[in-house]
Parts: C-alpha cells; sequence; structure tokens
C-alpha cells in the first residue's frame, strides 16, 4: 500500500470505545504517547479493532496547530 500522507506512526491500540454511530480509538506509541481519533463504528468493525492490535496512524492534515507554555 501507498499514501500520498507522510505521517505515518506504528502504534498500539489502548482503548476502543463505540457509540452509535462513531468509535473512538485510543493509540499508544512507542514511548508512551497517545492519539486518539474518531471513526466510523462501521470502520472500527471492518478493522477489527481491539485492544492490543497493531495499527498505523496516517496523518494527512491542511493545517497542524503548534502551542507553546
Amino acid at each position: 500500500m501507498e499514501l500520498s500522507a507522510r505521517n505515518v506512526i506504528k502504534g498500539k491500540v489502548k482503548g476502543v470505545t463505540a457509540g452509535m454511530v462513531n468509535t473512538e480509538v485510543k493509540v499508544e506509541l512507542t514511548g508512551g504517547s497517545e492519539i486518539v481519533s474518531i471513526i466510523t463504528k462501521t470502520s472500527a468493525e471492518s478493522l477489527g479493532l481491539e485492544e492490543g492490535k497493531e495499527v498505523y496512524v496516517v496523518i494527512k492534515a491542511t493545517n497542524v496547530i503548534i502551542g507553546i507554555d
């Protein structure tokens, strides 16, 4: 599989919370950081997402916000 996105990060599913339409997926990255994504419930089921499953987080955004303290 080839993607145009340049930000591809491997991780493990830390948690899956299904709602009526969407599902929240928490992915733990190497080093302990976490990324949370909201995807459709249908997509989560189709991918068979469950805690401990290895996945790739693909980020393609036109805007990225950076903040400081």
